[in-house]
């Protein structure tokens, strides 16, 4: 006998075989299973239902507020009644739960920056968890390595060198902190490089945003948005942004009640005879800071190696308030570090010296460095020896 298939066998009795066909179902209750599935593979692999929290991710976050959603709405519950093998729509009795965050899921991914729009409270399409994905990824900063590395490794080199000599700092940031083309940070213990900032848009929530390409010292790159940065600084108690000495009103004609005078920048000429001082009297000067009397600084110049074992005019000063005096002398010495005096002299015991603090500069162009100090753009300038001026970086 020839074995016949059951349609065979069906066919022969008149019967026709039609593959069971689902009940058809429109693209909301599509989504609304989706997300419930979603939900009760977390609850399979964790063992636990989602929770609310800052210290939970941003998708537990999501499966808490929409379960909730669900288990509010009749249409959800009849929908989802024969797939909940779970038992995640029954009310958890006897459980104190933390209130809900958000109202909805839109609400809490406007908060944490997904602009992924959709069609009610529960009606959570796929692309919208995709998209939360990419976002959550730059949340976390997550990178890849920065092929023209080399490019950046001066700057970060650079900035750990001024760091260590006090000509920049580490400040704490202000919520939200402004995010500008060449700013430095500390995030996460690595410093972060703003290489570049992309035009601005409007998200679907009507917030401002730019696209960002951050470096960090470790050789890695993302590119991420600015206000997922901003997060990222934010969330990090140890966040830092990288700045250059600020002296803001340093230099003002008259002194707030509250400001605290903390000392003066004070230029020095020599007197001395060496021939190379001889030679070049005007434009050899000494650059100091000092927390005390200008004049009690110079006393005894003509024992002093420091002062070229001579005497000394002062032919300017700037006193200044509220500033780290080590760290504006720092900046200083940084700045004109290429034209420094090389000079070796002996002091009153015969033992050759090196005096520093002493440069080759004119007086005009220290001027014009207090007052970029003072203005805040003495980071915008470097000291160009072969015209004598202050040139922009």
């Amino acid at each position: 006998m020839t074995d016949k298939s059951n349609e065979d066998l069906l066919a022969e009795l008149g019967i026709e075989a039609e593959p069971v066909k689902r009940a058809a179902r429109s693209p909301r209750e599509e989504r609304i299973i989706a997300g419930f599935e979603e939900i009760q593979d977390f609850v399979e692999k964790q063992g636990r239902l989602p929770a609310h929290g800052e210290e939970n991710d941003i998708f537990e976050r999501l499966y808490a507020t929409r379960l909730e959603q669900i288990r509010e709405q009749e249409e959800c519950r009849e929908l989802l009644l024969d797939i909940d093998h779970q038992g995640l729509l029954k009310p958890v009795s006897g459980v104190a739960e933390s209130p809900a965050e958000y109202d909805s899921d839109e609400a809490l991914l406007a908060e944490l920056g997904v602009d992924a729009p959709i069609e009610g409270d529960v009606t959570l399409l796929k692309h919208v968890k995709s998209r939360a994905e990419v976002r959550a990824a730059e949340e976390i900063a997550s990178r890849e390595p920065c092929e023209d590395f080399e490019t950046f490794k001066p700057i970060f080199d650079a900035v750990q060198s001024e760091l260590a000599s006090g000509l920049r700092e580490a400040k704490l940031l202000t919520r939200n902190a402004a995010i500008e083309q060449g700013d430095l940070f500390i995030l996460f213990g690595q410093k972060a490089y703003v290489a570049e900032v992309g035009d601005e848009f409007v998200t679907d929530y009507d917030r401002k945003d730019s696209r960002l390409r951050v470096i960090y010292d470790n050789g890695t790159e993302s590119d991420l948005l600015l206000r997922s940065l901003q997060r990222a600084l934010n969330r990090d108690d140890a966040g830092r942004r990288i700045v250059d000495i600020a002296a803001g009103p340093l230099f003002a004609g008259l002194a707030d009640d509250e400001d605290l005078a903390s000392g003066t920048i004070y230029v020095l000429r020599s007197k001395s005879e060496h021939p190379v001082i001889n030679e070049n009297r005007e434009i050899i000067h000494k650059i100091g800071v000092t927390g005390g009397s200008v004049d009690r600084r110079i006393a005894g110049a003509s024992l002093d190696a420091t002062f070229l074992m001579a005497d000394v005019e002062v032919v300017a000063s700037y006193e200044l308030f509220n500033i780290n005096r080590t760290k504006l002398e720092n900046l200083l010495h940084r700045f004109f570090e290429n034209s420094k005096l090389d000079i070796q002299i002996n002091d009153r015991f015969g033992n050759p010296v090196i005096p520093r603090e002493w440069f080759l500069v004119p007086l005009f162009v220290i001027d014009e460095v207090v007052e970029r100090i003072k203005d805040g753009t003495i980071s915008q300038y470097v000291y160009d020896t072969a015209t004598v001026s202050l040139v922009p970086v």
